[in-house]
């Protein structure tokens, strides 16, 4: 499967933002052992490059990782050399998407509004982040009306009390930050645990609806 079709397929990205380096690959395998198994690595997280590297490296059979936050094609090329399989941004950069898709990542600039959203998608995006989705459930079901075919990854503000109405109301998949994996937190077994039994209720949530 590819990594285009395996993102809609599994629906959940795991965000690790500001997560320290060294606990990416525990972190990884924490949110493995719950069922999630994508991952990304916001590019202003101290060492995300380093990080994206060694999960790439050592469990790039288990876990697609990819990049956050990426602002301009210069940080997409340095994610992709990293091993980054996806590029996320909060916004739309047409040069990121164009350079993003030239190395044959898959593209997922960030955009609201339904002319950012078509812009993106048709300059060669593959999904659309769907950012921020405190907007709500509505405005997915809105935006799907007159452009159903356009995959839209809901973020910012997704949580296990809305994710089932986000996922009725059309959104391809989700991009899952602070609900999930919270970076303030010292990492220990107990709090590995508890990233793992929050993968497992965000995994449960979908598949009832499904």
């Amino acid at each position: 499967m590819d990594v285009k079709s395996l993102i809609l397929d599994k629906k959940l990205i795991a965000i690790l933002r500001n997560v320290p380096a060294d606990h990416v690959i525990e972190i990884s395998k924490a949110l493995q052992k719950g069922g999630i198994s994508i991952i990304e690595v916001t590019l202003n997280s101290p060492g995300a490059l380093y990080a994206i590297e060694r999960v790439a490296n050592e469990l790039g059979d288990e876990i697609l990782v990819g990049a956050g936050t990426v602002l301009d094609p210069e940080s997409a090329q340095l994610a992709i050399s990293a091993g980054a399989k996806f590029i996320l941004s909060p916004t739309v950069n047409l040069e990121t998407i164009k350079l993003t898709k030239r190395y044959g990542v898959v593209s997922i600039p960030g955009a609201l509004t339904p002319t950012e959203i078509l812009t993106a998608y048709e300059q060669g995006a593959d999904m659309i982040k769907l950012f921020p989705a405190l907007v709500g459930a509505d405005y997915i079901k809105a935006i799907q009306g007159p452009l159903p075919f356009i995959p839209l990854l809901a973020t910012g503000g997704v949580d296990l009390d809305n994710i089932k109405g986000f996922l009725q109301a059309g959104a391809a998949g989700f991009g899952i930050g602070g609900s999930l994996v919270n970076a303030n937190e010292p990492f220990t077994a107990e709090s590995l645990a508890r990233i793992s039994e929050k993968a497992r209720q965000f995994v449960k949530a979908l598949e009832s609806e499904q």
